[in-house]
């Protein structure tokens, strides 16, 4: 987690590697931008229990999304770069599945998600974690697909990497709907949704 209180939520840091500015693996430690003048508050939780997935997306108030403010667009588009900061531990796991109430899942039928994928700068923080189902569909695998294309329009210089960030939190299943439509480049850059 993070080397910081996330505010209303009373969660205190469990990384050994929090506040050192790099994790265990030397990628950038997983510290959270805390904007609340953008148009998104990113690693913001004001919900712990209680937690509700709908219609596919994420309980906002619980997983309002988190990123690593040290990634950059260099970094995010170097071949291995999610999995050099891969790094969500079975109790962290647990917690997402706790706060959400799921007590009991099959294997495949959940997958904790990250909301910002790491391929996109997203980060560890339970703030960016949640219990995603596969289905019914659009579900997991569908957002694999939304991850994929976000980071090549990143890439390729169609959009920054803030408004994919921005636009993934706030509502990836818009983003779903209208990626299949490869004119929609000029919606994904203005920030339309």
């Amino acid at each position: 987690m993070l080397a910081l209180i996330l505010s209303g939520c009373g969660t205190l840091p469990t990384d050994p590697t929090a506040g050192s500015g790099q994790s265990s693996a030397g990628a950038p430690a997983n510290t959270t931008n805390q904007n609340t003048t953008g148009p998104h508050r990113f690693g913001v939780q004001t919900k712990t229990r209680g937690c509700v997935a709908a219609n596919a997306l994420q309980d906002s108030a619980c997983t309002p999304g988190a990123i690593i403010t040290s990634a950059t667009k260099a970094q995010i588009c170097t071949s291995g770069y999610a999995k050099s900061v891969r790094n969500v531990p079975t109790s962290e796991k647990d917690q997402v599945y706790a706060e959400y109430g799921i007590t009991h899942h099959s294997a495949g039928e959940y997958e904790v998600d990250h909301l910002v994928s790491l391929e996109l700068g997203g980060s560890n923080d339970i703030a960016n974690l949640w219990p995603e189902a596969a289905s019914p569909k659009p579900g997991f695998h569908e957002k694999d697909q939304v991850e994929n294309y976000m980071h090549d329009q990143v890439c390729s210089g169609a959009i920054s990497l803030q408004q994919a960030q921005i636009q993934i939190a706030t509502n990836w299943l818009t983003l779903y709907h209208r990626m299949g439509n490869r004119s929609s480049t000029q919606n994904l850059q203005e920030g339309a949704l």
